[in-house]
């Protein structure tokens, strides 16, 4: 019952109708993100269980425009793990990711660095800003466009990139430390537990294109599931931020926002005032 009020209060239960809810049903205007940014990391990865630090070796990003539904610009680079600069064999047949292209990928901190430079690109062309962005100014001009990132599950950015970064010592992009877990809102507005991003496709009649494991292709797909809810009805809201100020300063922008504490725990509700 706890989870179905908290679903209540985040808008995440579905509103059933009549009416169809297939690819080509309009997206519905009261999104509150104008556009969102879905990255799905591959990481270096072994059959045996070990100690070892996980390092991102695909780094992918797709920008999804909310009330079209369509993917707009994409960032992709492959990237050289230097820890265990070696991949496994099970990591190869896995994510289908060879030891040339990580050797011929980019050093982490000069992929963010790339990054940063076509999330600079994106805020000029199409007016996007961050909720915890430095140029968010208190009341955003309506030429701007909100924007955030979003991800299946909190492993992309709350563990992944967090503890590759503490462990190297490379500053990372301050955008993202908030985000969308889109199997955490699956789940409350479907109320049902998704196998998996493929599983979760599968359940509403869209078939997976490309090869599962490959960064770039389950970006691609994780766009196309977080389009067909939005359609269906779903909001998306920021359910997670590794911010100790929260994105709080925004007003007027939506009523609550989910937080998700360090070990997934709900921990609080925030609301907007005017």
């Amino acid at each position: 019952m706890a989870t179905k009020r908290l679903a209540k209060e985040l808008g995440l239960l579905r509103q059933r109708s009549s009416s169809s809810s297939g690819p080509n049903k309009p997206l519905l205007s009261n999104q509150i993100f104008s556009y969102i940014i879905v990255i799905d990391f591959e990481s270096t990865c072994w059959r045996e269980k070990n100690s070892y630090g996980q390092e991102i070796i695909e780094f992918p990003a797709v920008l999804l425009n909310t009330s079209m539904g369509e993917v707009e610009s994409e960032f992709h680079s492959y990237v050289q793990p230097q820890e265990h600069p070696t991949l496994s064999d099970f990591c190869t047949e896995l994510t289908g990711i060879t030891q040339a292209q990580v050797e011929a990928g980019l050093p982490l901190h000069i992929c963010l660095s790339r990054f940063s430079r076509w999330l600079q690109t994106l805020q000029h062309q199409k007016g996007l800003v961050f909720p915890n962005g430095h140029r968010l100014t208190a009341q955003p001009p309506a030429s701007h466009k909100l924007c955030t990132f979003l991800t299946w599950s909190d492993w992309d950015l709350g563990v992944c990139l967090q503890y590759e970064c503490k462990r190297k010592q490379i500053n990372k992009p301050s955008v993202l430390n908030s985000w969308i877990d889109l199997r955490t809102t699956y789940r409350l507005f479907y109320n049902r537990k998704p196998k998996g991003l493929n599983g979760a496709l599968q359940d509403l009649g869209i078939q997976f294109e490309g090869r599962e494991h490959s960064g770039l292709d389950d970006a691609r797909n994780t766009a196309q599931l977080a389009a067909r809810m939005m359609r269906e009805g779903c909001v998306l809201r920021i359910t997670r931020s590794l911010d100790r100020v929260s994105v709080s300063f925004i007003p007027n922008l939506f009523p609550t926002c989910l937080l998700l504490g360090p070990l997934g725990g709900f921990i609080h509700i925030l609301k907007w005032s005017h």
